[in-house]
């Protein structure tokens, strides 16, 4: 019982401490411990300084893209994007076209891969060109993201709901990307 009471009146004089401090600081205007804010006037350079670090700031966040997008597109004109990407393919004499339809698999990055495969790396990047010619001329899109156009082995042309890729015959072989997607529907374009 004894030692409950000692506590409380320890309890109670640090209180009684901690109010006379606070008073006796309101009195002679100093700050008990805790920070008192003063808000400083800026001058006209400290101003732009700081306006010209937030424009800066929200530019690096619009470019920072922490996510692929979605687009948002009917399935007519995503089968239109897709018809075109073939038809810049085959102007050039691209090899073993398949189209995979992606959009009955739960954990696809796109609806559609249209693949093909070229007999040189000269051969990749004007397959490439093509479809980027014949997408921007009937379609008028231009890729989100394209790939591989340095070494000409396997050139990813990125248009979110369809992805084209040009493959030089052994790449293709290579990396088996039907074989990776073996659940998704498979259309052979005829040479």
């Amino acid at each position: 019982m004894a030692k409950k009471q000692v506590k409380k009146t320890l309890v109670k004089k640090s209180a009684a401490k901690k109010s006379a401090k606070k008073t006796a600081a309101k009195k002679t205007g100093k700050s008990s411990g805790t920070k008192k804010i003063v808000k400083k006037e800026l001058t006209d350079k400290e101003r732009a300084f700081r306006e010209a670090n937030l424009i800066a700031n929200s530019e690096k966040k619009k470019t920072i893209k922490s996510k692929r997008p979605k687009k948002s597109a009917t399935p007519a004109q995503t089968l239109s994007l897709v018809d075109a990407v073939v038809e810049g393919m085959r102007e050039k004499k691209a090899k073993n076209i398949t189209i995979l339809n992606l959009k009955n698999i739960e954990n696809r990055v796109t609806d559609y891969f249209v693949i093909c495969d070229a007999e040189s790396n000269t051969h990749v990047n004007s397959i490439a060109d093509s479809v980027e010619e014949i997408v921007e001329k009937f379609n008028k899109e231009t890729p989100y993201h394209s790939e591989g156009k340095q070494n000409g082995e396997w050139i990813l042309i990125d248009y979110i709901n369809v992805v084209a890729h040009v493959f030089l015959r052994e790449m293709r072989e290579h990396y088996n990307i039907e074989g990776l997607w073996g659940d998704a529907e498979f259309t052979a374009i005829e040479d």
